[in-house]
């Protein structure tokens, strides 16, 4: 059903009792149906005879048929001998404007993007080239489009690299991109394809929410219209017709808790001394007695006894910590501040700034902030002046805004992890596109150390053998500090490297553009030049390839096959191998003591009983992990769903 507050979105269904069971009852045999593709050969070679007639054509000639198909894709829709003819202009466009033919493999994934799935493709496949055959097919069906990418660098650079593709067949491309006017936003909004970021295009259509109010359809903005004519034009979106999303597993799924506000300076000042009293007042308590941390679920509970302890303590305090909500809700954030929040983990201090960093992809997010005071709770711990609390206008999260598209679709190297999820929240099938070359990745046993100071050791040894024998190395952290750590030791052992974590994120694309050099060695948090090819210089390929080293386990084991996807890409040689210890973040977060206890003692035994014990611990961990995350998510779109509902009663768009 389409719906809308000023243009075609589709509105978000009430699910009941009956329709959730329903849901669990047929839906894992519809995620299957929607999760294959028939007649792959069948559809490629459609394709091929069709391109055998436009090859013949001239640039004007083939700009021309693909303008004729226009008016039978608004009527008939996505018909498979329509779109053949679509993809087949498109292959040739790119031919000549790029010097690019898509492969079979692509023209597979361009089906699977139309018609509303994910297509899983592995790193170096050119998911960039495979959006432009659903883009312009979609574009000249009259659907406004957006290729919906990570950051603005991404965004920038594959609106520029594919721009040619969209002209040559008469189609108009913008970018979205940070600091952009509202002008400039609303053209590039108007054109058939748009590049933007998941994080632009979000506060872009909350803005727009904030324009219309609660107007529940089309004839109240047409009135409104009649009332204030400049409403129509403060709008900056057309609608939400079509989406693809790169890295549809990051956007969709790791950054689904994050919530997306608009907020305004609130009215009410909390005075500095509060928020050190709370973090005075949190250390002060007992770990064990007064209050309990989860490191699995990163959350903190106070006991029974916690609450008297916090009661006693804020009585000679002032006012404010009269109520026992709020003394406890102080506390509250003073604990996680103190106890689950650190410094070059979880965020950077800059320029006397707390700025977060994404646990996925070690990024710093300059304009995110933690909510409920707790990021003005940790501007205090590192000494930062204070910023002032900000009052809520409207929010949404990722998944339900991306829920309201009318056409959905997205790419990424992994995703078959998260399926069940995807389908589940968004009723996207995952697709496996094959290889257009035979992979040629080899993995190395892991190795796995009783203390990590043994595995930083090993670590550095097996960069320095790779990188004498003339091969790349890309080692893969999972904090700043790690990544921090790792480097000094590489310096004192003189070896000469690049790092790229969270500081030097404004040069990611040029650390990972030579990381392909011979003996070049690049240490970088997991995610870091995601989205930028690694490409072998001459004599790397020879010597072995780039060789992959992962220091650490992450919470979901798609993260480590996106780092080790780095290698082997468009069938060159390279090999991965993990490098553990039992004192690593995923163990000392999913592991109590006794398991680690006892892990270590049978560790300690023979290498051949450390590798197949850590291995099983580390296996156990990490589905823990993932299992925990999944219920997380969905419990905050649980919660999303229930915010929305009480800002709608106060009057405010959610």
């Amino acid at each position: 059903m389409i719906a809308g507050v000023a243009y075609p979105e589709r509105l978000l269904p009430h699910v009941g009792k009956m329709e959730e069971w329903a849901g669990r009852a047929v839906g894992p045999l519809a995620r299957r149906t929607r999760s294959t593709v028939l007649l792959r050969e069948n559809w490629c070679r459609r394709i091929t005879e069709a391109g055998k007639h436009y090859v013949r054509m001239s640039d004007v000639d083939l700009q021309l048929a693909a303008s004729t198909l226009r008016p039978a894709l608004v009527r008939k829709g996505f018909r498979r001998d329509l779109v053949a003819n679509v993809f087949a202009i498109v292959r040739e466009a790119a031919q000549r404007t790029l010097g690019q033919r898509h492969f079979d493999v692509q023209l597979l994934g361009g089906w699977v993007l139309l018609t509303g799935r994910v297509a899983e493709m592995d790193t170096g496949e050119g998911k960039t080239l495979t959006a432009t055959l659903p883009a312009c097919t979609a574009a000249l069906a009259g659907l406004p489009v957006h290729v919906v990418t990570v950051n603005d660098y991404l965004a920038a650079r594959d609106a520029e690299a594919m721009g040619p593709v969209y002209q040559a067949l008469g189609l108009t491309v913008g970018v979205i991109k940070q600091g952009m006017d509202a002008d400039a936003r609303r053209a590039a909004y108007g054109c058939d394809v748009t590049y933007c970021t998941n994080k632009e295009l979000v506060f872009d259509y909350l803005k727009d929410r904030l324009v219309v109010g609660q107007m529940p359809s089309q004839t109240h903005l047409r009135l409104e219209r009649l009332h204030d004519p400049g409403t129509a034009q403060r709008l900056l979106l057309r609608g939400l017709h079509y989406a693809i999303v790169d890295e549809a597993d990051s956007v969709l799924v790791d950054e689904a808790r994050t919530p997306l506000i608009i907020a305004q300076r609130s009215n009410e000042t909390m005075e500095r001394a509060v928020y050190e009293q709370a973090l005075d007042l949190a250390g002060r308590l007992i770990k064990g007695e007064d209050f309990l941390v989860d490191q699995a679920e990163h959350t903190v509970r106070l006991t029974v006894r916690g609450e008297a302890s916090v009661a006693r303590l804020a009585q000679p305090l002032g006012s404010v910590w009269k109520g026992r909500r709020r003394r406890e809700a102080f506390v509250h954030q003073a604990l996680l501040a103190r106890h689950l929040f650190h410094r070059e983990q979880h965020y950077l201090v800059q320029e006397e700034t707390v700025r977060i960093i994404d646990e996925y992809t070690g990024r710093v997010m300059p304009d995110r902030a933690w909510e409920r005071g707790l990021h003005q709770m940790i501007e205090v711990k590192e000494g930062c002046p204070l910023g002032q609390r900000q009052e809520t206008l409207a929010r949404i999260s990722y998944q339900r805004f991306f829920r309201r598209y009318i056409r959905l679709a997205g790419m990424t190297g992994t995703a078959r992890e998260v399926a069940a999820e995807l389908w589940s929240v968004y009723r996207l099938g995952v697709v496996r596109i094959p290889t257009n070359r035979p992979a040629q990745r080899t993995r190395i046993p892991d190795q796995i150390h009783v203390t990590a100071d043994a595995k930083w050791q090993a670590v550095v040894r097996a960069i320095a053998d790779a990188g004498q024998s003339g091969r790349s190395v890309l080692v893969g952290t999972r904090t700043v500090a790690a990544s921090d750590h790792l480097s000094r030791l590489l310096t004192q052992q003189g070896l000469t490297h690049r790092v790229l974590n969270a500081r030097q994120d404004g040069e990611e694309a040029a650390i990972i553009a030579e990381a392909g050099r011979p003996g070049c060695m690049t240490v970088a948090t997991n995610m870091a030049g995601r989205g930028t090819d690694i490409r072998l210089e001459k004599g790397v390929a020879d010597a072995g390839g780039l060789h992959v080293i992962a220091t650490e386990r992450h919470d979901a084991r798609r993260i480590d096959r996106q780092l080790y996807g780095r290698c082997g890409r468009q069938g060159d040689r390279g090999t991965y191998q993990a490098i553990l210890s039992l004192e690593d973040e995923l163990i000392r977060a999913q592991a109590g003591p006794l398991l680690r206890w006892i892990s270590r003692s049978v560790c300690a035994l023979s290498r051949g009983t450390r590798a197949w014990a850590g291995g099983a611990l580390f296996w156990w961990a990490q589905r823990r992990a993932e299992r925990t995350h999944a219920h997380m998510r969905m419990a905050v779109l649980k919660m999303d769903e229930h915010l929305n509902t009480a800002l709608a009663f106060a009057g405010r768009p959610e």
